[in-house]
């Protein structure tokens, strides 16, 4: 007699109205939680700030290093959501397949760690050897190595956030972040400034709060889903040397693919730091700026997106082609519209949004605050395909499609934006404007390779639920 097994798919709304709900019940949530979450860096920052400009530019140094290995570590987090929403949406009670992905993504980080503190000792002689200025090169230093210790509990709170949001549970989970971030900047103020018996220990202490903040935050999370009902059933911690070493090769496997897309992306806004640095300091502090206005209404669309990966992937699992298209269609068009909200004001009042970052008394801040508001316009021009291509970019990634994006990456913003960007901005008349139209320039070509790559999948292959990963 043969022994069979019952999988009860998931029900996926059969209406755009339906799909549209239920993206927003878990994609505002997430958007919310991206937003508080990008504030931990900004309450560093801010803190810092008080103690001097020698302090915030070592500051500004470890963290562009510290984002470096934070989208190397991105990847194996991103694969998560793929793996366990397939899984879900073709049985809603296949507690061992997603147990063994989240339990394999956090020991992927896990193993990842010592690489990634070896990497950072070297932050002082590698910065020198950039032209860094050795005394914040090495306060740099300090400050990236105590931070370092807190990379794998930041990310595996990502991992746990994205299992979280599987079983549509993200609403506990916000909590837990602004409870987060509010612990950041308590701690922030006791290690920075040595308050209430503590040591002062400036830039150093400023890693420490951090790393002790995304500890107790991962600790948070743990005790969460030990005691959710629903989260409980999947047992995640129990048994955790109980290792699957092909569902780690499948999430590496998923996982390095998008961290090259996000290094090739994110590098990209970070090179372009350097092209300014070329035309001068003001250029420098508009474009970084202007570059924070833009990464702050990016979380919604981000934050959307991610649920979007999900909700493809349990359409994907439920074997719901017509689910497919909606939810991909559906997160697409969302994004668009919430990145709206904010490049419509940006555009039509730049010197007015600008003028909230800088005390225009202050010396040069009229020349700065004039360049920040020359490029807004063009920025919120681009946040329109920012937002196209991050959904596309999720949506196909819920297909578990991420080579295809990887090489779409490296020719919007290596092959195509960075040259134009330095072409306009150091040869032409354009000047520091010219670096902004080089990355609006990426922007439109991903957006419209990764809408292809949707289309190409979802309406002309036939093996549109195992679509390939190349």
């Amino acid at each position: 007699m043969t022994e069979t097994t019952t999988h009860t798919h998931m029900k996926m709304p059969q209406t755009w109205s339906g799909e549209l709900k239920a993206l927003l019940w878990i994609g505002v949530p997430m958007a919310l939680a991206q937003l508080i979450q990008f504030f931990v860096m900004t309450i560093d920052i801010l803190m810092i700030g008080r103690l001097g400009p020698s302090e915030l530019a070592a500051a500004a140094l470890g963290s562009v290093i510290y984002f470096l290995l934070w989208m190397i570590g991105f990847g194996p987090v991103m694969a998560v959501t793929p793996l366990i929403s397939q899984a879900l949406g073709a049985d809603k009670d296949n507690i061992q397949d997603v147990r063994h992905t989240i339990r394999m993504a956090l020991w992927t980080l896990v193993f990842m760690t010592p690489i990634m503190v070896a990497i950072v000792l070297f932050t002082e002689p590698l910065s020198i050897l950039f032209g860094q200025d050795p005394t914040q090169s090495k306060q740099a230093a300090y400050y990236i190595f105590a931070l370092a210790w807190g990379w794998p509990f930041a990310l595996g709170i990502m991992v746990l956030r994205n299992f979280l949001a599987a079983l549509e549970k993200t609403k506990i989970p916000l909590v837990l972040v602004i409870i987060t971030t509010a612990i950041n900047a308590g701690l922030n103020y006791l290690f920075i400034f040595g308050t209430f018996g503590f040591p002062r220990l400036e830039l150093l202490g400023a890693g420490i709060a951090s790393s002790l903040t995304y500890f107790i935050g991962f600790m948070m999370f743990v005790v969460y889903i030990s005691f959710d009902k629903r989260a409980a059933q999947f047992e995640i911690f129990k048994n955790m040397f109980n290792m699957n070493w092909a569902r780690m090769r499948e999430i590496i496997k998923l996982g390095w693919p998008i961290s090259i897309t996000i290094v090739f992306e994110g590098m990209l806004f970070n090179a372009c730091v350097l092209i300014m640095g070329l035309i001068g300091l003001i250029e420098v502090a508009a474009y970084q700026i202007a570059l924070n206005i833009i990464a702050l209404a990016f979380m919604l669309p981000y934050g959307l997106s991610m649920a979007g990966a999900i909700r493809v992937g349990l359409a994907v699992g439920a074997d719901d082609h017509a689910a497919v298209k909606r939810a991909g269609i559906t997160t697409t068009y969302t994004a668009i519209i919430g990145i709206m909200l904010f490049a419509i004001p940006i555009a039509i009042s730049p010197t007015f949004v600008a003028s909230l970052y800088m005390d225009p008394n202050m010396e040069n801040s009229t020349a700065v605050l004039a360049l920040v508001a020359s490029f807004l316009p063009i920025a919120a021009a681009f946040m329109f395909f920012d937002a196209a291509q991050v959904a596309l970019n999720q949506v196909v990634r819920g297909l578990k499609d991420v080579k295809w994006p990887m090489f779409a990456g490296g020719i919007s913003y290596w092959v195509i934006g960075f040259p134009i960007a330095y072409i306009l901005a150091i040869h032409t008349d354009m000047g520091p404007k010219g670096v902004w139209y080089g990355l609006l320039a990426s922007l439109t070509v991903a957006s419209v390779l990764l809408t292809y790559r949707f289309w190409h999948l979802v309406w002309k292959t036939s093996e549109w639920k195992t679509p390939k990963s190349s």
